[in-house]
């Protein structure tokens, strides 16, 4: 028979939910979906990251737990997408992805760059 494993209910609900997600399928999976290393995932699931976590909090809540911001170009968007438009290089071919680029690298709230300041 199969051990249930145990719930950490200290654990923060964003990296029970990333433990979970790896377990029904793979921790290559999981980080290819939110655009993370296998090793950031490995060594969060192992309390061990030495960075800073809170870009891969960001992206589990709005992958798996239904975070959204408020995107200047396009409405109510999922935090998960909102970290991927960011690390896009620019695209002049499609005037929404300028737009995109514009906001995600300037004025927009949500910019991690604005966050570092």
């Amino acid at each position: 028979m199969n051990a249930i494993p145990l719930i950490d209910v200290s654990e923060p609900r964003w990296l029970t939910e990333l433990r979970r997600q790896c377990m029904a399928t793979s921790q290559r999976k999981v980080a290819a979906e939110l655009g993370v290393s296998t090793a950031m995932i490995s060594q969060a699931l192992k309390d061990k990251y030495p960075g800073d976590i809170s870009k891969l909090e960001r992206a589990v809540r709005g992958a798996y737990l239904g975070d959204t911001v408020s995107c200047p170009v396009l409405g109510e968007l999922e935090t998960n997408k909102c970290l991927r438009y960011q690390r896009e290089k620019l695209s002049a071919v499609n005037p929404m992805r300028v737009q995109l680029f514009r906001a995600c690298n300037g004025f927009c709230e949500n910019s991690e760059k604005n966050r570092e300041k």
